[in-house]
């Protein structure tokens, strides 16, 4: 067992009172609302309310939002070099792990050797590696029902030329396909989320029965909800910091679901609840579950 600094605790001791007082705060509400998602497994290194030390689309994020009771997880998919797809949610590798570049520069027995790098103090508590994708499916199929599984598809390849660095797309969305397939995932229960017009077409071949969500940018909400309504989506992907009621009743009224992703505090999670969102991927599960009434 880690032995650690008289300080260290005293600090830990701090983020773990700060996190229950947020707790003790929030006002539960009637148990309803939205599908609860883990975004990103279960959040992003944050330092308080609360204290995260676990990865982005980390396994142990993913289980760690499940454990808590959350309906189901969104998670960010890369393709490697060798055509593995990976859990990984930075463009590059050095933002948060011990490698530097791309995912797609290296094998997948490479890239699950990293370790995850968050600093001080995350890393204290932390020694995460990355996982391909069908490690989690494999241990995502023995529970007793599948999981609520958004997998949204970092399709811009930052390591590749400019003009280029959407030529993997198809590769990804094949192995994805390939996996769910194997694992045999109930298509119902996936929502496979992209930006790019272009990726649609791709995922209706190869994954005709899974649905899509369109992401769309806040500032380009009315030609992202025009193609979404040309395409046939029916569900729109809206971003927490500046979603809004209006935005989500002209997607509800033109008949298609709204998933909102972010929102951590209280006050946040409660702005996004007021948009009446059906699904909502947050960076603090256990707080949207309090607010909806599904845990004390």
């Amino acid at each position: 067992m880690r032995k650690y600094s008289a300080f260290t605790g005293a600090v830990l001791a701090l983020f773990v009172l700060w996190q229950l007082a947020g707790c003790t705060a929030s006002r539960p509400v009637p148990a309803a609302g939205p599908v609860a998602l883990g975004h990103a497994g279960s959040g992003f290194f944050t330092p308080i309310s609360p204290f995260n030390f676990r990865p982005p689309s980390s396994w142990r994020g993913v289980r760690h939002a499940l454990r808590l009771g959350a309906d189901g997880i969104e998670i960010d998919l890369q393709l490697s070099q060798d055509s593995v797809v990976m859990l990984y949610h930075d463009q590059t590798l050095e933002n948060s792990s011990t490698g530097r570049g791309c995912i797609s520069q290296y094998p997948a027995a490479a890239l699950v050797q990293l370790r995850y790098r968050g600093g001080w103090p995350y890393d204290l508590f932390q020694k995460e590696r990355p996982v391909t994708f069908d490690t989690v499916l494999a241990r995502l199929s023995r529970r007793p029902t599948f999981p609520r599984l958004h997998l949204d598809l970092h399709e811009d390849d930052q390591c590749l030329p400019a003009g280029h660095q959407h030529v993997r797309t198809p590769a990804l969305i094949r192995q994805i396909a390939r996996s769910l397939a194997r694992y045999q995932v109930p298509p119902a229960r996936v929502l496979l989320i992209t930006q790019e017009a272009g990726t649609l077409q791709l995922v209706r071949t190869a994954m005709p029965q899974v649905p899509i969500g369109l992401e769309i940018a806040s500032d380009e909400f009315a030609p992202g909800l025009r193609l979404a309504k040309t395409e046939n989506i029916r569900t729109v992907v809206l971003d927490a910091d500046r979603v809004t009621p209006a935005q989500a009743g002209q997607a509800h009224a033109a008949g298609m679901a709204v998933v909102v992703f972010g929102g951590r505090s209280a006050k946040d999670i409660r702005r996004i609840l007021a948009a009446q969102p059906d699904e909502l991927e947050v960076d603090n599960i256990k707080r949207l579950l309090i607010l909806l009434g599904r845990r004390k």
